[in-house]
């Protein structure tokens, strides 16, 4: 018997757009599922080296919220190469300046750090308040368990 691994060609990619409501939802337990859908493993052709994701709507990213004391602890960094060039600021300060960058960076940091990932992730839109202007792509509404 002679069976060969299927692998799906890019003609074949069906390409959804999800819509998630951030409102009220943990940060981490949300990034787990836009990144699952960004890489497409929720879908029985995903390939690994593949991009056979779908396109994910973030609303409402400026009312996320964290669990326990990280309110206050978080810290996001960057670095600008020179010396003495680290800053620092913290999850209050970046929620207030800029909110969709939170929900970037948590699903940044859940994917690989490869060409793909990168080209997945230029698939997701985070919005601050609750309207889109994807109206046109039939978005389909996910809905995340707490």
């Amino acid at each position: 018997m002679n069976q060969k691994t299927y692998t799906p060609k890019a003609a074949e990619i069906e390409r959804k757009w999800y819509v998630v409501d951030a409102e009220g939802q943990v940060l981490g337990r949300l990034a787990t599922q836009i990144a699952t859908i960004l890489r497409g493993k929720h879908k029985p052709i995903y390939t690994p080296n593949l991009d056979t994701g779908d396109y994910v709507i973030v609303i409402n990213a400026d009312k996320v919220r964290l669990s326990g004391n990280k309110e206050d602890q978080k810290m996001y960094y960057r670095h600008s190469f020179y010396p003495g060039g680290l800053r620092e600021i913290r999850y209050r300060e970046m929620k207030a300046k800029h909110p969709d960058r939170i929900i970037k960076l948590a699903v940044k940091g859940m994917l690989p750090k490869t060409t793909l990932a990168r080209e997945q992730l230029r698939k997701l839109r985070i919005y601050t308040g609750a309207e889109h202007p994807h109206a046109g792509a039939q978005p389909v509404e996910l809905s995340i368990k707490r």
